[in-house]
């Protein structure tokens, strides 16, 4: 239980910062950001130099944002500082087939206009969203950046959380939030295990540019090694998400880009025309990777510290934005009631609120990665016929597309746009 005299000392305790959040990606940024709306100081520890996260190379990588996560970025006053760079998705092609086939007859098309609240999402490039958010955190007096810092070192008592850097400085604070990754070192020192398996398929990413608009169309086509997501960026260019076997995707990466793009070609198909790569390509390996908890003594982890899904549905990012507005909210409430915001049962609330999300869309992803990921006549022929079905039942169409948004469930306030 919370102790009104504990308040008094927690009160009297001094700190470098409220929160001590490690890792400098996406997350750990938005965080703090989200955090200092509601008065909270954070410290964001960055292994990453400050050259390295301001890079304006464009590497090829993008975010497939949900509705529900503009408003939160909305809400927190960053996105009129990404409007002009954010490409909306207005509808969802998801089809099945074979490269250099085409697809088959039976997809599924979500529209836009189906819901009221307007685009399903918006396409974001990576250095533009890193970028508005590196800004607002620099000018946010509540928050203080230390890039190029390692841990190596956290510990925790009654009263205040410490984390030990590679250079021998602590930093001191009320709670840790793990915002590391999925080899997260916070969570390994907390003593939290992870589960989870190799799918056998890496990821090919890049960008392209093509003669056609794509009138803000994405594409979703399912083959036997994987599924080949072709998301619309400004103008005339789409971000390519494209999974193959690991032999086989090295192979293929190996290519100049001159043959990588023969290889992808009879995958993508002719309808936007001509096609020629649009920046850098890279890979990654495609696995789960669930944390067995949450949270620890005054320690919380969010996002892919905490769960590593497959991008399947382009729901990593989403999933992490929610896990950051309902540990901010929590966290806030807590506050004006006076409890110590890293006690077990504040921190238990925020576990509990995200538990079922996180395990629905682990499931989900993975189902639909088996379901689709083969070439079993049988699975085919079951998977198109579901397609078929849900393409003509205007409810159940509807009902995905909301899902896809991010509008469904029991939302905080930030991710309906309003603030903590």
């Amino acid at each position: 239980m919370d102790n009104p005299a504990n308040r008094v000392i927690f009160a009297a305790m001094t700190y470098d910062s409220d929160l001590l959040i490690i890792g400098g990606g996406l997350n750990g940024p938005l965080l703090a950001l989200a955090a200092a709306q509601a008065g909270f100081t954070a410290t964001v520890i960055d292994a990453a130099d400050s050259a390295t996260q301001r890079s304006d190379n464009f590497d090829g990588r993008s975010y497939a944002l949900a509705l529900a996560s503009q408003q939160m970025l909305t809400a927190l006053g960053l996105w009129d500082a990404l409007a002009a760079n954010a490409q909306p998705m207005l509808d969802i092609k998801v089809s099945d087939g074979r490269a250099g086939e085409g697809p088959s007859p039976f997809f599924l098309h979500f529209d836009h206009h189906e819901i009221e609240e307007g685009p399903m999402g918006f396409m974001v490039e990576d250095r533009y969203l890193r970028r508005t958010l590196l800004d607002a955190v620099t000018a946010n007096p509540l928050i203080r950046h230390m890039t190029g810092a390692r841990v190596v070192a956290q510990s925790c008592d009654m009263l205040r959380a410490e984390v030990t850097l590679a250079s021998g400085q602590t930093v001191t604070g009320r709670l840790i939030i793990g915002c590391d990754g999925r080899t997260s070192g916070t969570a390994s020192r907390a003593g939290i295990t992870r589960t989870g398996w190799d799918y056998g398929q890496t990821a090919l990413v890049c960008a392209i540019a093509h003669e056609k608009p794509h009138h803000g169309c994405a594409h979703q086509f399912f083959m036997p090694p994987g599924p080949l997501a072709i998301l619309p960026l400004t103008g005339n260019r789409s971000s390519i998400v494209w999974s193959e076997s690991h032999d086989q995707a090295a192979a293929i990466n190996a290519l100049s880009d001159a043959d990588y793009l023969s290889v992808l070609r009879p995958r993508f198909g002719d309808f936007l025309g001509e096609i020629s790569l649009a920046g850098a390509r890279f890979t990654y390996p495609l696995s789960l990777s669930l944390a067995s908890g949450l949270t620890a003594d005054r320690l919380a982890l969010v996002g892919d510290a905490a769960h590593g899904i497959h991008p399947i549905a382009g729901q990593g990012l989403n999933a992490g934005f929610r896990d950051i507005a309902a540990l901010a909210e929590v966290m806030t409430d807590a506050a004006r009631r006076g409890e110590d915001i890293a006690s077990p049962m504040v921190l238990s609330r925020y576990a509990e609120w995200r538990r079922f999300d996180i395990a629905s869309l682990a499931g989900a992803t993975d189902t639909f990665n088996r379901l689709f990921s083969n070439d079993n006549a049988l699975l085919r022929g079951l998977r198109d016929l579901g397609m078929g079905l849900v393409n003509a039942a205007p409810t159940l169409r509807r009902t995905f597309i909301r899902e896809a948004a991010g509008l469904t469930g029991d939302l905080p306030r930030l991710l309906t746009g309003k603030p903590l």
